[in-house]
């Protein structure tokens, strides 16, 4: 006898706790604190849902759940009257050099 098993388990956003307090760690846009559910899906349909232990954060952009501590620290809001000379990555937000066309650094496109 033959048996085929098609299941997975994934999170899903059960509520958002506080909006755009970080970056995300994979493409660098606004991350939400969210509090999540772990669901349990055999042959694509949720059978099972627990909630998550503690709250993570969630982007909306690539969809990916990663703890708070990895998070990058919020896009800078506040503009400074200062323009500066030096070049920063856009993602990782490191000083670059400017003859660079990527960061060497996090690898993305200057």
């Amino acid at each position: 006898m033959f048996f085929f098993f098609i299941g997975g388990l994934e999170q899903q956003v059960r509520q958002v706790l506080k909006s755009s307090t970080g970056r995300c760690i994979n493409c660098g846009s606004s991350a939400d604190l969210v509090d999540y559910d772990k669901v349990l899906k055999l042959f694509f349909v949720p059978v099972w849902k627990w909630p998550g232990k503690d709250p993570l954060m969630h982007c909306n952009t690539c969809n990916l759940f990663f703890p708070q501590s990895f998070s990058l620290p919020p896009p800078n809001t506040v503009s400074t009257n200062a323009v500066s000379d030096v070049l920063r990555c856009r993602s990782c937000d490191r000083v670059v050099e400017p003859e660079f066309s990527f960061c060497p650094f996090c690898g993305s496109a200057l």
